[in-house]
């Protein structure tokens, strides 16, 4: 009888060296940000203190004057976020469709999608608040419409990328079939593969609208208008009242956005696959 040993167990040096190398580089970004570490033992009683300040006046009836006047005040400004978020996503959608199809390996020449992607990639290594600086506050100014261009500029990048992987993973079975018929290289992409990847597509959508949303306020805090603009000056002139409400509308309406557009993105996905599943036959075996 043949007697039988256990095999070597693999090495575990590798995956320490790696665990190793982590923390070491963990370490020497803690040095190197140069942060006061100590005072975070104070952070609790400040976030008590902040939180009185911000809320000592969300208690009061916003309905009397001068709570009224200020809870106008930021529903306006949140509005205009909601603007800049919406026409910067419609722009970064509008743009980043046909790069995303040049940008994929299976519908582009190797050429066209090597310079779609590094113009994509370019544009995604490039923060919004730089393209608002250095691009378009010289030609419009401190105005929404820079902010709105910024944040459909920065969203190409991040959609176009996100659309180009999309249609590299479609189904080839529509697509072929459609070659098969002697079909033109625009009707396959238009009825092959465009209805495939249009439900992911818009879903990438809706999710680049919450992030512009968020990305709207920083670009307010540049004089770009939006919410950002009134948490800035009232930070800065250090009204807590004021910027507690300010906070509590952005807070709200986030969520709410969040909440609605998550709700969308999960009907759209979800409706795509109970529809796929109808639709294929059922083999009894």
């Amino acid at each position: 009888m043949a007697q039988t040993t256990r095999p070597t167990p693999p090495s575990k040096l590798p995956i320490t060296l790696s665990w190793i190398a982590a923390a070491i580089v963990f370490a020497l970004c803690v040095w190197g940000l140069g942060a006061d570490w100590a005072r975070l033992l104070g952070l609790p009683e400040a976030v008590v203190r902040y939180f009185g300040l911000l809320g000592q006046d969300l208690v009061k009836n916003p309905f009397e004057a001068p709570q009224s006047e200020w809870w106008q005040l930021s529903i306006t400004y949140m509005l205009d976020s909601l603007y800049i978020a919406w026409v910067g996503t419609l722009v970064g959608a509008i743009v980043s469709l046909p790069l995303g199809f040049l940008a994929a390996r299976n519908v582009a020449p190797a050429w066209i999608t090597a310079i779609s992607r590094t113009i994509l990639n370019v544009i995604r290594a490039i923060p919004d608040f730089i393209f608002a600086i250095v691009l378009l506050l010289p030609l419009y100014g401190f105005d929404k419409t820079a902010g709105a261009l910024a944040l459909g500029i920065g969203s190409v990048g991040t959609l176009g990328k996100l659309t180009s992987e999309a249609i590299e993973g479609l189904r080839l079975g529509p697509v072929d079939a459609l070659r098969a018929t002697g079909a033109s290289h625009l009707s396959v992409l238009r009825w092959g593969m465009l209805p495939q990847v249009l439900p992911e597509i818009i879903s990438f959508w809706l999710y680049r609208f919450e992030v512009n949303i968020r990305a709207g306020a920083i670009l307010g805090a540049l004089g770009l208008g939006g919410i950002g603009f009134l948490l800035s000056t009232w930070f800065n002139s250090r009204d807590w009242a004021r910027l507690g409400i300010a906070l509590v509308v952005t807070i709200v309406v986030t969520v709410v956005v969040d909440q609605v557009s998550a709700a969308v993105r999960h009907r759209i996905i979800a409706g795509d696959l109970r529809a796929s599943a109808e639709k294929t036959p059922v083999v009894a075996l």
